[in-house]
């Protein structure tokens, strides 16, 4: 099966998340827990409800809970609880389809969901560095400041924005729309090929990340666990330090790698990247350190971060079947398991054609993204290759909770 989207060129807007942080005085903190407190109550109810009468219509989850929802907590807006209802919504559709895949699912519920705001419970001034916010306690207009890195997104046209405290400080993730570049398309396609022993690289022979990330993840890895293990107060306050440092390693890492990733391509060109979507339920190693690293590689947070990135660079990423580029040869096509002797080595059993495994799997898909495509990007369709497998060109957005460093 063959998709065909719109190329990122042609968009006439994008929509980034800046992060701004709130600096609100001691009663206007007090009113946003509040908010969110009941915000949370508000999506935990409706979120039962759901579950208990297997239903995630959003309209009728709506005419079913709001009267109530509203007589228990009518300190919260009527506007806010229908964006509880909203959230709630998407997360009973996402467990109910879990649930029908044969996964072992629970009723949604949150310990603090962020409230989510629209045109009619925030107004934000760019010039003024402040934002009114609709709370429990009335309309409150509260400073803010924008760290560097989202400065370049600073002054976008603000649609919704979410809520969220943490370590002690209040955020506001604004989604905005700034233009899109307009940039010609060109025929210029790069192969990338993923892997945990070698974050990426090219079918331009660009070899990206560092080998190094993986030791320093196994070196907290063992810590935590040997500080889980020991169980003193002293070790708990050390696990508490490094809470989230996991999570904040991988971050800055994909974020490196999906730069060094969109570098590698030029404006108007295309990315070519595995569709990596269920690989975790199709390998078999189950156990031991190759297990943990494979369901800890987070390339879904990284096609995001090569996709916003792309975008704002004029570029195309699109997704292609996997199957077989470890395997095939890059020169001649002969696709043999043992092909790889190696997780570094491929040399061709048919033609004897060797060269580094990753660089061959990258030069296979940028050829089966050739060839899925077969047209140049004039505007015109596509025609299927052979072995060309499925194509997807990604033009998603990143949410209102996505970083956008």
């Amino acid at each position: 099966m063959l998709y065909f989207l719109v190329p990122i060129g042609y968009n006439e807007v994008v929509n980034r998340t800046v992060r701004v942080i709130l600096q609100p005085t001691s009663e206007q903190a007090s009113a946003l827990v509040e908010t969110s407190r009941l915000f949370t109550e508000a999506f935990n109810a409706v979120c039962a409800w759901g579950w208990e009468n297997t239903e995630r219509n959003g309209v009728r989850l709506h005419h079913a809970t709001y009267h109530d929802l509203k007589e228990r907590f009518p300190a919260l807006v009527s506007d806010l609880h229908c964006q509880a209802r909203v959230k709630a919504t998407e997360s009973l559709k996402s467990a109910f389809a879990l649930r029908r895949k044969g996964l072992k699912v629970s009723c949604p519920r949150s310990a603090s969901c962020p409230p989510r705001l629209n045109k009619h419970t925030f107004k934000l001034d760019w010039s003024a560095s402040s934002v009114r916010l609709s709370t429990t306690a009335g309309r409150m207009t509260i400073p803010f400041s924008v760290p560097p890195f989202a400065q370049k997104w600073a002054g976008g046209s603000p649609l919704i924005a979410d809520l969220i405290k943490r370590d002690g400080r209040w955020w506001l993730h604004v989604a905005v729309d700034i233009p899109a570049p307009r940039i010609a398309a060109t025929e210029e396609v790069v192969g990338v090929d993923l892997g945990v022993n070698r974050p990426a690289v090219t079918s331009n022979n660009r070899f990206l990340g560092k080998r190094g990330w993986k030791a320093v993840e196994h070196r907290n890895f063992r810590l935590r666990r040997a500080l889980q293990t020991k169980g003193t107060k002293s070790a708990k306050r050390h696990l508490k330090k490094m809470r989230r440092r996991q999570e904040r390693f991988r971050h800055d890492c994909d974020h490196v790698l999906s730069k060094q990733i969109v570098a590698s391509v030029a404006p108007g060109g295309t990315l070519a990247m595995e569709d990596l979507k269920g690989i975790r339920s199709r390998v078999k190693v189950r156990h031991g350190q190759q297990a943990r690293r494979l369901h800890g590689w987070s390339f879904a947070q990284l096609l995001s971060f090569v996709v916003y990135k792309a975008e704002e660079k004029g570029a195309t990423v699109s997704l292609v079947n996997p199957a077989n580029t470890s395997r095939s040869c890059s020169s001649c096509g002969h696709t043999a398991r043992n092909n790889r002797r190696s997780q570094s080595e491929f040399r061709c059993r048919e033609c004897g054609y060797a060269t580094n495994a990753d660089r061959n799997a990258a030069r296979n898909i940028a050829a089966k993204y050739r060839s899925a495509e077969g047209t140049s990007f004039d505007g015109g369709a596509g025609v299927n290759g052979p072995n060309a497998g499925s194509l997807h060109r990604l033009t998603c957005k990143p949410s209102a909770l996505a970083d956008g460093s």
